[in-house]
């Protein structure tokens, strides 16, 4: 027989987990979101710095050579930077993966067992 109390019960349980899960996935966005445009202002910075550096260069190859480190520099920032931003993402998934993981072990564990051989 369908019990009412258990369904509104499973229901409500259901609800929770999904908005405390859209919660965290939703923080993780924003942490996304602000790493993205602190790097962006940072960035920003440093380019307005190194056009001011370049302009007061009396040699062409004193030119070369500040704009050669800093577009190295520039670069590793960014690959570093990068690989911050998909540590996040990861973390962004797992966190909206984790609801139904538990629901597929809870699956699995109550699923019978087959047996290959027979």
């Amino acid at each position: 027989m369908f019990n009412f109390d258990e369904a509104s019960h499973k229901s409500k349980e259901a609800m929770d987990t999904m908005l405390k899960n859209y919660s965290a996935v939703t923080k993780g966005f924003q942490a996304i979101a602000t790493e993205a445009a602190d790097f962006s202002k940072k960035s920003f910075e440093d380019s307005v710095a190194h056009v001011e550096k370049l302009a007061g260069v009396k040699s062409i190859e004193a030119a070369v050579e500040l704009q050669t480190s800093f577009v190295k520099a520039s670069f590793d920032k960014m690959v570093a930077e990068a690989t911050k931003i998909g540590e996040l993402y990861a973390e962004v998934a797992k966190t909206a993966y984790a609801p139904y993981q538990s629901a597929l072990n809870k699956a699995n564990v109550q699923a019978p067992q087959f047996n290959e051989a027979a």
